[in-house]
């Protein structure tokens, strides 16, 4: 498998800088794998796209305040990713770390605005930007974080209303770094609309890590597997996925995310088995879905595994097709961009 099969050109006007006024106010491309022709529709729409008897399944994983900005002693700039605790090491934690200059082990830095500011040490670093850094051990580094924003969203610090935009209305278990971007569409009046429509909803977790942003690497790609994530799917939700499936509903999962746990506890009778621990599955042309039959989705990066997933639903060359689309109609994309839904 080749990554530049999974490549499309992008202008980069087309790249969304800042969300849509309205939560629930972006474009929407249907793609229907029965049809060859492509339909421009709007995310408010959905309630007239989906049926009666679907089951959206959401992913309730709330972003943490992960970014942190601060400087060397000497002046140089320092901006951290926290990744989370160290287990078994109070204060410690891992991050992905970009400084000005270099910084070896012991280098002391500062984050967070004058006056709130904490004081941290590099415990370790390697190559590729991984690090250990050691704060008081009463301090709670995300009190001085901000949402972390993705690098193509390109500003000097994330804006207030980012906290709650890049943040799903129904977020609730902390420990993602990135946001489930397709759920970002979802407002409360159009989730009322959906729920009078009959379509039902049920909720999981997926952590979303840094390696929703990497390119796979050919070791993931030779073997299959992709970064680890740790999951939750409740025996609720097998029970409401076991329910559409009796009553000849679609399960329509909103984001990647949501359709990797469900895949990652698929049963051979198309329903899920609930559970929690960390998944590796990595969805790409090839691969059998057995309980997703919908897909509400973002447009991704090129190359990426996200885009691989929906090509492996979709098909690889009608995917292409319609990032093409999107491109000539003046779709914006990645994060703050508008959707897709594959049915």
């Amino acid at each position: 498998m080749d990554l530049a099969d999974f490549d499309y050109t992008l202008p980069p006007h087309q790249i969304a800088q800042e969300p849509t006024p309205d939560r629930d106010g972006a474009r929407l491309l249907l793609l229907e794998r029965t049809q060859a022709a492509l339909r421009h529709a709007a995310v408010r729409d959905l309630p007239e796209l989906l049926l009666p008897g679907d089951l959206l399944v959401r992913n309730a994983t709330r972003v943490l305040p992960a970014r942190l900005r601060g400087r060397k002693p000497t002046g140089g700039a320092a901006e951290a990713l926290l990744l989370g605790p160290l287990p078994g090491s109070p204060g410690r934690f891992r991050a992905l770390l970009r400084l000005t200059g270099r910084a070896r082990p012991g280098a002391k830095l500062r984050f967070g605005p004058p006056g709130a500011a904490l004081d941290a040490e590099l415990v370790e670093r390697s190559q590729d930007g991984l690090a250990v850094l050691a704060f008081p051990p009463d301090a709670d580094p995300y009190a001085i974080g901000e949402a972390p924003l993705p690098p193509y969203i390109r500003r000097d610090a994330a804006r207030p209303e980012d906290v709650s935009r890049y943040q799903t209305v129904y977020a609730r278990v902390p420990g993602s770094v990135a946001a489930p971007t397709a759920g970002l569409h979802l407002s409360e009046a159009l989730l009322a609309r959906l729920a009078r429509r009959g379509v039902e909803v049920a909720d999981l977790v997926l952590q979303v890590g840094p390696g929703t942003f990497q390119k796979p690497s050919p070791e993931q790609l030779a073997s299959g597997l992709l970064h680890s994530e740790r999951f939750c799917l409740p025996a609720e939700t097998a029970a409401r996925v076991a329910a559409a499936r009796a009553r000849g509903g679609r399960v329509v999962a909103v984001g990647t995310t949501s359709a990797r746990v469900l895949e990652a506890r698929a049963r051979s009778d198309r329903g899920v088995e609930p559970g929690e621990g960390e998944t590796r599955l990595f969805l790409r042309p090839g691969s059998r879905f057995q309980v997703v039959d919908a897909l509400l989705t973002n447009f991704h990066l090129p190359r990426s595994s996200l885009i691989m997933l929906v090509a492996a639903f979709a098909g690889r060359e009608r995917v292409l097709a319609a990032y093409r689309e999107a491109v000539r109609a003046g779709y914006r994309f990645y994060s703050y961009g508008d959707a897709m839904l594959v049915l």
